[in-house]
């Protein structure tokens, strides 16, 4: 990935990753991380629990990168970067608790890179196909207050045909369909089925690669397969 920007826009490289609690193989989570070289990470299943702040700067740390948002405040979504990025404000959003359920959230960071701002934001929506509609909608009313250019990074667990997902989607573009590349599963990295993961994007950004990570490292990482884009950011100073 280029350091400064072209005329044509500035680049980004952008991962989002469902790392499963840190549960599996963190040595291959880390160098499956540090060889993509993102830009900005985008964490779901990190730390949201005893000792948060630490353990999400130990994240940070083994994966080359430092906390920009998220942990605790939103339910364990958490938004990393490198230091090409500026992060100028943070805040975090929790979902209305469904007695029974697992609390969930979400995590925003405001970024400037070479004369480019955006707002990236993450989350991890529900697996009960009746919450998480509700769930998505109050995502995207966050989203659609956002004025600057934005990406956005969410386990959704559920494909493309649900109501969650297209919500979310609305108005932004699919990297995976912009690639032409939606056929490449994101769910199980044991039994690879369906694409449950993406990547949204501001349509004033350009797509301009999109990879799904399948490789005996992220096997062992985690049971999700991470998601990779390379984009081109608008300039906005």
């Amino acid at each position: 990935m280029p350091d400064g920007s072209r005329n044509d826009g500035v680049p980004l490289r952008v991962l989002s990753y469902n790392v499963h609690g840190q549960r599996d193989d963190t040595a291959a989570l880390a160098a499956v991380v540090r060889a993509a070289a993102p830009d900005v990470v985008i964490v779901q299943e990190g730390p949201r629990r005893f000792r948060w702040r630490q353990k999400s700067a130990w994240l940070a740390e083994s994966l080359g990168m430092v906390v920009a948002a998220g942990g605790l405040p939103a339910l364990g979504n958490l938004l990393l970067t490198n230091l090409r990025v500026r992060v100028d404000r943070t805040w975090c959003q929790r979902f209305p608790l469904t007695p029974g359920r697992h609390l969930r959230g979400a995590a925003y960071a405001e970024c400037a890179v070479h004369g480019a701002r955006f707002v990236v934001a993450g989350s991890h929506l529900s697996t009960d196909p009746a919450e998480r509609p509700s769930q998505a909608v109050l995502f995207k009313q966050e989203l659609d207050a956002v004025r600057l250019p934005l990406v956005v990074g969410a386990d959704l667990n559920e494909n493309s045909a649900g109501a969650a997902w297209r919500t979310v989607a609305d108005g932004l573009t699919d990297t995976a369909v912009a690639a032409d590349r939606a056929d490449r599963f994101t769910y199980s990295c044991g039994d690879p089925r369906t694409r449950i993961d993406g990547i949204f994007v501001d349509p004033r950004m350009t797509v301009v690669d999109y990879d799904v990570l399948d490789t005996p490292q992220t096997r062992r990482a985690s049971d999700h397969f991470p998601v990779l884009v390379d984009l081109l950011l608008p300039t906005t100073e």
